[in-house]
């Protein structure tokens, strides 16, 4: 579960980054990195959820 959470820190800092590219700059392709990591994150934690019920249920 502790790799799960970096993981997420990780590509949610990917995609912070890329957000503000966008925004400051205009940086398109900053924003179609955004998007990607948005929809990784999403993934990421409906894993967490998962494994997070499985841990409160031990």
């Amino acid at each position: 579960m502790k790799e799960l959470i970096e993981n997420i820190q990780s590509t949610y800092e990917a995609f912070e980054n890329d957000a503000n590219q966008q925004l400051e700059s205009g940086n398109k392709a900053a924003g179609t990195r955004a998007r990607k990591s948005s929809l990784a994150l999403e993934k990421l934690l409906k894993e967490f959820r998962k494994v997070s019920i499985a841990e409160a249920k031990k």
